[in-house]
């Protein structure tokens, strides 16, 4: 007898659990970014939150203890899977599956390397925000390796995009425009925006000029070329489904919009915090608000779109509550991540600081609901993809020798 899981057969975009684990992190530090007092500080660290937990009402620390809880679990779990693709894909890449994956047009879910490494370096500032005392004292010091952390992921992800252009701008007819039909060759894009939203940490949160003007220019350039190739992905991949249609297994793909308007999203809004702090350029609350709300309506427009299909394929009765397997299922946990931290944003950084509504009051509670329950959904899908594709084999027969 053999046992095999699903996870046994290795593919890239399983790189994807650890990036879905590593977005349900930033979804629990949501609670702490926006209820914890963090006054003098972008950000709350070790020592605000522990203040709020020994003097803040029982509903927040409540909502703290939620949120330490889910941070450790999911931080855990990103880098459970990050390890286990590494070690995986090291193995893969010795393998004629491989060279067969590096010649299709396949070669761009490689890019799903780079952005959990880069997912994994942004849960883990969080992890050192929340969990070490006196981390705040010398973040500083940190800042320039954070981004040059990001520098090399951002290396290791154009040469994997440089690979795949070369090959397929160079020799004619090796690109399969009949199986474009989706959003799949998106994934770049969404490797370099991670990219771009790590590198832009600095310039929300550093006091030193040198550091925020690198920062802002590593994030500006790693979020303008996510832009353009997106652009160029998304336009081509539509006109194919046009063509031929969609493939059921691809369907989740049409969903990768939503995660990138939200990380090019916080990208804009770390960039401009940096330039009102250190350079004195203003953008109002009005336009903050108004930009988060164009953001939504662009992830509300393709999630509409995205779900027709699926519904249309049956992609929900076959792979997520059925007993089929694929791996781009966990390409569904990134879209719920994503509208629940850029809800998150909207009401607290947009509604709120805009004047619109009230922090506390009935309707902030209705529209963070909508945020919180987004989060959950996508933590049940968490752990039902996982016992799915890594639970415990389920032992087959084979053949005598």
């Amino acid at each position: 007898m053999q046992a095999n899981r699903p996870a046994d057969k290795y593919s890239p975009l399983y790189f994807l659990a650890s990036v879905g684990a590593g977005g349900l992190t930033v979804t629990f530090f949501m609670y702490l970014m926006f209820w914890v007092p963090h006054k003098g500080r972008p950000v709350p660290v070790f020592e605000d939150i522990f203040t709020a937990l020994g003097t803040g009402s029982i509903g927040l620390q409540i909502a703290i203890a939620v949120a330490l809880a889910g941070i450790a679990t999911f931080v855990f779990l990103n880098i459970k899977y990050l390890v286990w693709n590494l070690k995986s894909f090291s193995a893969f890449r010795k393998t004629d599956a491989y060279e067969t994956l590096k010649n299709s047009n396949a070669e761009t879910t490689l890019l799903a390397m780079p952005l959990a490494l880069a997912m994994s370096v942004n849960a883990l500032f969080i992890v050192g925000l929340v969990f070490v005392p006196g981390l705040w004292s010398i973040v500083e010091y940190l800042f320039p390796f954070a981004m040059a952390a990001f520098l090399a992921i951002g290396i290791q992800a154009l040469i994997y995009i440089g690979d795949f252009l070369g090959r397929v701008l160079t020799k004619g007819g090796v690109f399969d425009v009949t199986a474009h039909n989706s959003f799949a060759q998106m994934l770049p894009a969404f490797a370099l925006s991670m990219i771009a939203v790590g590198f832009s940490a600095p310039a929300a949160m550093s006091t030193n000029s040198v550091v925020v003007g690198v920062s802002l220019v590593g994030s500006t350039f790693f979020g303008m070329a996510s832009i353009i190739y997106g652009a160029l992905a998304l336009f081509t991949a539509f006109s194919s489904m046009l063509h031929y249609g969609t493939s059921k297994e691809t369907a989740p793909t049409l969903l990768i919009v939503i995660p990138l308007m939200t990380v090019l999203g916080i990208m804009a809004l770390r960039q401009s915090h940096g330039l009102h702090a250190t350079f004195d350029a203003h953008v109002t609350a009005g336009e903050t608000m108004v930009f988060l709300a164009r953001l939504l309506t662009i992830q509300v427009l393709f999630g509409l779109m995205g779900l027709v299909v699926l519904a249309r394929h049956g992609y929900w009765k076959s792979y997520v509550l059925g007993s089929e397997t694929s791996p781009g299922s966990y390409a569904l946990v990134c879209p719920g991540v994503a509208l629940s931290v850029l809800t998150q944003f909207f009401v607290n950084a947009g509604l709120v600081q805009a004047g619109v509504v009230d922090k506390y009051s009935v309707v902030y509670w209705i529209v963070t609901a909508i945020a919180i329950a987004f989060q959950f959904a996508m933590v049940a899908m968490v752990f039902r993809l996982n016992k799915q594709h890594f639970g415990r084999a389920t032992p087959q027969a084979v053949p005598a020798e």
